[in-house]
């Protein structure tokens, strides 16, 4: 009997307790999107692989974009769903969050979240917004922008716009091309025609972009194929480690040591050609042609102090993953950014007949703040990547770029005088 009542009571008591089940498991969809050509992609990939693997319930869907109009309109989709751009890669989206580039933070994030949301499931799956995408036709949805001629542009390009036209407008205030162009326009003006102004200027102007599009176009093509190996992209932020170190050198020291300007040996050849189209009573064809050809030599003498912005910024684009359709309108829109600083010292050329010398002084300016502006970009590609992932980041970078350039500035021509400390060469 008292085993029959032991018995009875412990049947009583797990009667009256709480059942203790195991909970299911949350299941889990992680989507990310990524390029071939993307180093922070290749880095970023073996890590969302072993947090796959180390939990059970967690799927990782890798979507190569490249190759695939199908994984762009479905980047762009789930991009929408989230709230954010389809601006760059990689991009990852789990749990109703979203993340853009790579870094040891964005990694703690997304390994945190995933395990809260394994425990607690009480998260979104992204895997929903995929099956609603591939539930419904939504071609147009594919072609986000259309131009007559060129066709559908597929472009992840918010921020990656914005910052191709604050590098091609800083470019556009090369000191070696401005130098050039003054000059230039300075001799044509003597003849007081403005036919042959608008013939010198435009052929000239026409020419040298012609080139520069061309050198921009086999750097990206180089570095499209070669970025699949990490180490290229800091070769490319190394270059623009000296590029930017050899700008600022030479606003203390102007042509002093390693310099990229154009050598003194050149300039009489330059003023000598420039001189040509004046004396000579050419007809307009052969003004063209010999302004064609002179500027062509022009071109490749001060390749080498234009080529920093050019390499920097065909890395970020390569560094993307975007298809040749989408680099062009990208290279237009640099061009025609460029271009048109120059443009403007070509109007007011043309219509006032005059056009102020460029000065040494203003050569060492230009270089100060392209200089620091090359210094932040490489600091951002290696450090800190995701920061040019969207329109903010980019644009603060380069508010602080050139706030750092007026600090030194002031600094340098204000402050450090008033307290007898000089540095690098007399102005």
């Amino acid at each position: 009997m008292p085993g029959l009542r032991l018995r009875l009571f412990l049947t009583l008591l797990l009667s009256l307790s709480p059942t203790v089940v195991a909970a299911p498991m949350n299941e889990l969809h992680m989507l990310v999107f990524h390029s071939d050509t993307c180093p922070h992609c290749e880095a970023q990939k073996p890590f969302i692989e072993a947090l796959d693997e180390s939990h059970e319930a967690l799927s990782a869907h890798f979507f190569e974009l490249r190759h695939n109009e199908h994984g762009r309109a479905l980047f762009r989709a789930v991009a929408s769903a989230h709230g954010t751009g389809a601006d760059s890669v990689p991009a990852v989206f789990v749990g109703g969050r979203a993340w853009l580039g790579d870094s040891r933070l964005i990694r703690h994030q997304i390994t945190s979240h995933v395990e809260h949301c394994l425990e607690m499931g009480d998260c979104p799956d992204s895997r929903d917004t995929r099956q609603r995408f591939d539930q419904t036709a939504t071609a147009q949805e594919t072609a986000p922008i259309t131009l007559p001629l060129l066709g559908t542009i597929d472009l992840m390009v918010q921020p990656l716009t914005v910052s191709t036209a604050l590098i091609a407008f800083i470019d556009g205030f090369n000191p070696c091309s401005l130098w050039v162009l003054t000059i230039l326009l300075a001799l044509v003006i003597h003849s007081g025609s403005r036919r042959r102004i608008l013939t010198v200027g435009l052929t000239f102007l026409g020419v040298t972009a012609t080139i520069y599009g061309l050198f921009i176009m086999g750097v990206f093509g180089a570095l499209t194929l070669l970025l699949t190996a990490a180490w290229v992209y800091w070769v490319v932020a190394t270059l623009a480690l000296v590029f930017a170190g050899v700008n600022i050198k030479d606003y203390f020291w102007f042509q002093r040591g390693v310099s990229f300007t154009i050598d003194e040996k050149h300039k009489p050849g330059i003023y000598r050609r420039f001189r040509g189209l004046i004396r000579d009573g050419r007809s307009t064809p052969a003004l063209i042609a010999a302004t064609a050809v002179m500027a062509s030599g022009i071109a490749f003498i001060e390749l080498p102090c234009t080529a920093g912005f050019p390499v920097i910024w065909s890395g970020i684009v390569a560094s993307h993953g975007i298809d040749w359709l989408s680099f062009s309108f990208l290279l237009g829109l640099y061009l025609l950014v460029y271009l048109s600083i120059e443009m403007v010292v070509f109007l007011v050329a043309l219509t006032t007949l005059r056009v102020d010398r460029f000065e040494e002084r203003h050569g060492r300016i230009l270089k100060l703040v392209g200089g620091i502006i090359m210094l932040a970009l490489a600091g951002v590609l290696l450090l800190a990547p995701e920061l040019m992932h969207d329109i903010r980041g980019a644009i603060a970078v380069f508010l602080i770029a050139f706030g750092a350039a007026a600090l030194i500035l002031f600094t340098h021509r204000y402050l450090l005088p008033k307290l007898g400390v000089h540095i690098g060469d007399e102005w």
